[in-house]
């Protein structure tokens, strides 16, 4: 994902290299966030699906599932203060520094076409996940060059806003101002769900804001993330009595809220990794399987859908008598030996687990994919 590491610039790649120690609690978050992507978005245990590897239906809260996405804006954000730090001590600054941020957005943005047009089997230029990502950051990355203070107003700024008009009419499944902007405007020019890039900068600022103490090396940091992570997380559950959680227009409250257990989070892995406690030689190393892919996130996001898309869903093999591709073959394998529950959770933690060995044989070689 976009999500610059605590080590790179947003120059990196184009000559710039930064300086500044990367945080190893950061790359296990964003690891952890990477697998449980990689769960949800291939279990194949079908009407047996429990429901938190489900996205929560309309006014049912949320579940795991809708933590992934927002998780990976707030691991975006956190690494802004590193990445723009190391930016600024290899000789970047204003526009150019703005310049440096909106060709990496571009780039992001490319690659998120690409994967949306394999996924649909035609030119998309209009916005995925990669995309959404690409806009926020970049909005988000801007902001960050201010002060925490006026971070922290943007993002209040924006969630307000982004409140009164999802609140300006009827907020119902099928009649609500966010789904009546995407038809009559935004869906005739492929841009259809636009409008998150909104709720998307302000979680950015959130976490920009949350791991600038980190950053800074502050003494205080880990009260600070503490108090900040049960507030947004307190706050968050209050927004939602007003507007409730929802994933499909990323509330405010959801925004705050899952903002906020990300904080909680990333604190508990800071605590054990990046304290600098006697114990945090170990908890790096107990983290290892989570920094490994949390350190080559862009790769770990896009590789795996091509592969799905183009070998598990495309390649045709025989199996029983039939056609089917190799995805359906290997589920149907499983399934016939181990049973519809055995069988699903066989596929779906091997596939995981072969992609993680290709993480971790692309970490032991160096090799990281960085825009």
């Amino acid at each position: 994902m976009y999500a610059p590491t605590a080590d790179r610039s947003p120059g990196a790649g184009t000559g710039a290299r930064a300086t500044a120690a990367r945080l190893s609690s950061l790359d296990a978050w964003r690891g952890l966030t990477i697998l449980l992507m990689l769960l949800v978005n291939n279990v194949t245990l079908d009407a047996l699906t429990p429901r938190q590897l489900q996205h929560a239906p309309w006014g049912a809260g949320i579940t795991l599932t809708d933590l992934v996405f927002p998780w990976f804006l707030f691991c975006a954000g956190a690494a802004l203060p590193f990445s723009l730090a190391a930016a600024r001590k290899a000789g970047f600054g204003g526009w150019p520094l703005v310049g440096r941020l909106a060709l990496r957005t571009a780039l992001l943005y490319l690659v998120g076409c690409v994967l949306t047009s394999a996924e649909n089997h035609h030119l998309t230029l209009g916005l995925g996940v990669l995309q959404l990502i690409a806009l926020g950051s970049f909005f988000g990355g801007v902001v960050s060059l201010l002060p925490v203070r006026w971070r922290l107003a943007v993002a209040a700024l924006l969630l307000l806003g982004y409140d009164l008009f999802l609140k300006g009419g009827s907020f119902t499944e099928k009649a609500n101002a966010a789904q009546a902007l995407n038809d009559a405007f935004l869906s005739p020019l492929g841009l259809r769900g636009l409008l998150s890039v909104i709720p998307a900068t302000a979680l950015v600022l959130l976490g920009s804001a949350v791991a600038q103490p980190l950053k800074d090396r502050r003494f205080s940091a880990p009260w600070l993330l503490l108090g900040a992570g049960l507030t947004l997380t307190g706050l968050g559950w209050l927004w939602a009595q007003h507007l409730e959680f929802n994933k499909t227009f990323w509330t405010p409250s959801y925004v705050i809220y899952t903002s906020g257990l990300a904080t909680l989070g990333l604190l508990v892995f800071w605590l054990l990794a990046d304290s600098g406690r006697p114990w945090s030689g170990w908890g790096r190393k107990l983290l290892t399987p989570l920094t490994m892919p949390g350190r080559n996130s862009l790769f770990a996001y896009v590789a795996p859908i091509l592969f799905k898309l183009w070998v598990l869903m495309a390649w045709q093999v025989n199996w029983e008598g039939q056609s089917m591709p190799l995805r359906d073959a290997l589920v149907s394998m499983a399934r016939s030996n181990y049973g519809p529950w055995g069988g699903g959770w066989l596929y779906t933690l091997g596939y995981m687990l072969a992609v993680w060995l290709v993480l971790a044989y692309l970490a032991r070689r160096g090799w990281t994919w960085k825009l």
